[in-house]
């Protein structure tokens, strides 16, 4: 997933590269200790650190907002992001980056910002670690107007739980059955995987449907006549929209490798979050939503926390990933993406 959401200490995070921030005390010309400015960046000793690199950024000091703190701390995502794409970087987890005194929805709306603007036209996981204890929720009127709806969605009262009991975000390739495995087999029975593109009425499930099974001729028919599967509902929807394949998979928090095997094997389930993400890259409708959710084995709960949250976002025409995936955290459900 390009972005995710954690919680823990920064320092135990192992990836490429750790951002730090940096609090020097300023001169009166704006400038720092040792000639740097806010909005910089530069590599640092490790300080205890699992990651290859310390990157340390320079952070503005909050004077009010009347003084460009926000194009500043923007910067400064910027600098840390280019800094460790030049260092080969696949990897980088990221505090919420925020001066003393900085109001934090802010900061979390330029850290998002940021990020969609970086990720759009570059290849790197970026891990968002949020301290244990420290709640990161949706403020005012949406937070309440969340709450409303979710509990006059749910069918009885929602259980909040730990992130920890939370439904973790494992690779799809993990959590679900890979159709290649020694041992699995599709659910229509095939031993081979799908070519890429759709097959031919006349040839589908061949192999299978007609082996000498023992099972009735009437089952084989209906084998050979499956409907459209995940894979091809995706594509032939990206398609309509006129979007790309790195459109669509950056849209949806996905991963490249993750789209190219869901590309490569018409047989592909994908998990629910991805599914979902999927959902709202492409700006699906409620109904063309449960449809593409449906293609892949899921429904949409009305006693599930996250499926209604989903829904919300949904049925307001709201599709940034980014600030569903804020609200989820919020709520301590698993990401979309994958």
């Amino acid at each position: 997933m390009p972005v995710q959401l954690l919680r823990g200490d920064i320092r135990s995070i192992k990836c490429d590269a750790v951002v730090m921030a940096a609090r020097p005390a300023f001169r009166e010309d704006g400038g720092a200790p040792g000639g740097r400015r806010p909005g910089t960046a530069r590599l640092s000793r490790h300080l205890g650190s699992h990651s290859r690199y310390v990157i340390r950024t320079v952070l503005p000091v909050w004077r009010g907002g009347a003084e460009g703190e926000a194009a500043v701390l923007e910067r400064c995502w910027q600098s840390c992001l280019e800094l460790a794409e030049a260092r080969g970087c696949e990897t980088a987890a990221f505090p919420l980056l925020s001066p003393k005194d900085f109001p934090r929805e802010t900061a979390l709306e330029i850290a998002l910002r940021a990020l969609d603007a970086f990720l759009t036209d570059h290849e790197m996981t970026v891990l968002l670690v949020i301290p244990q204890g420290e709640r990161l929720s949706p403020g005012g009127a949406f937070a309440q107007a969340l709450d409303q709806y979710i509990h006059r969605r749910m069918d009885r009262e929602p259980r909040m739980e730990s992130f920890a009991e939370a439904a973790p975000n494992i690779p799809d390739d993990l959590a679900e059955p890979r159709l290649d495995s020694p041992g699995k087999r599709p659910a229509c029975g095939c031993a081979q995987s799908r070519p890429s593109q759709p097959p031919a009425e006349d040839d589908a499930c061949m192999p299978c449907c007609e082996s000498d099974s023992g099972f009735s001729p009437e089952l084989g028919d209906r084998l050979r006549h499956l409907d459209e599967s995940f894979q091809q509902m995706l594509l032939r929807l990206i398609d309509q929209r006129g979007m790309t394949d790195a459109e669509c998979y950056k849209k949806a928090n996905v991963d490249r490798k993750l789209f190219s095997k869901i590309r490569s094997n018409v047989r592909y389930r994908p998990s629910k979050r991805t599914a979902l993400a999927f959902a709202v890259a492409l700006e699906l409708s409620m109904e063309d939503t449960e449809a593409l959710l449906r293609k892949a084995g899921y429904a949409l709960s009305a006693s599930n926390v996250a499926d209604v949250i989903v829904r919300y976002f949904i049925e307001r025409g709201n599709y940034n990933i980014f600030e569903i995936n804020e609200a989820l955290f919020a709520y301590d459900q698993a990401l979309l993406g994958a």
